[in-house]
């Protein structure tokens, strides 16, 4: 499947079809568009982000396998903390959700967010029928207390190491480590979809 990113033109976005595209661009002065066959690229030129960036981020998928990626964020005007997430299978948006919190994990700040994005990417990987996940990431400790290299010593990172001991039998997670804010369309997506959780 092709993608038409139009950067500048009568519309903008990704569009689905080459007529769509022309008609967004032909006669249009100074347009700027291009054809991909990823969203994600797509998305990142839109964007004005180097699509190389999505690329060596976006993970090849085969049969029965999922990329998410996950964000936190927390809002200090109300002491409360949220997370971002989205899946892909590397080709399509499959699932975006989001979701605020007010509670004791709000200590936490946006590493609670974090936490619950990663444990809700897990579940939802689960509940759709995919066996492997390539989770990416921006803060080491989603990796970390995951696989036990950090203890687990406060309540909200006890209950995700559990969690994800509790599901590793049902699905393989790859944990991939994304640097923040450089770009990375999917991961500035689910940091988006996090700010703004309800």
């Amino acid at each position: 499947m092709n993608y038409y990113a139009v950067r500048v033109g009568r519309t903008t976005g990704v569009l689905p079809t080459w007529e769509a595209c022309k008609a967004a661009v032909h006669g249009y002065k100074g347009a700027e568009y291009k054809k991909f066959t990823s969203e994600a690229e797509a998305q990142a030129y839109v964007q004005g982000i180097d699509a190389k960036k999505v690329k060596d981020q976006v993970s090849e998928t085969g049969e029965g396998e999922l990329i998410a990626y996950v964000d936190g964020s927390y809002r200090l005007s109300d002491s409360t903390f949220s997370y971002g997430y989205v899946l892909t299978d590397g080709t399509i948006i499959i699932e975006e959700g989001s979701k605020r919190f007010s509670d004791a994990d709000a200590s936490l700040r946006n590493v609670a967010g974090e936490i619950r994005g990663a444990m809700r990417a897990m579940e939802r990987a689960i509940e759709l029928g995919y066996r492997k996940l390539y989770l990416h990431y921006d803060y080491k400790g989603i990796e970390a207390w995951a696989t036990g290299d950090w203890r687990a010593n406060k309540t909200a990172t006890k209950a995700y190491r559990d969690s994800y001991q509790a599901l590793k039998g049902r699905l393989v997670v790859e944990f991939i480590k994304v640097e923040a804010h450089t770009g990375v369309a999917l991961n500035e997506r689910a940091d988006v979809l996090a700010k703004e959780a309800q």
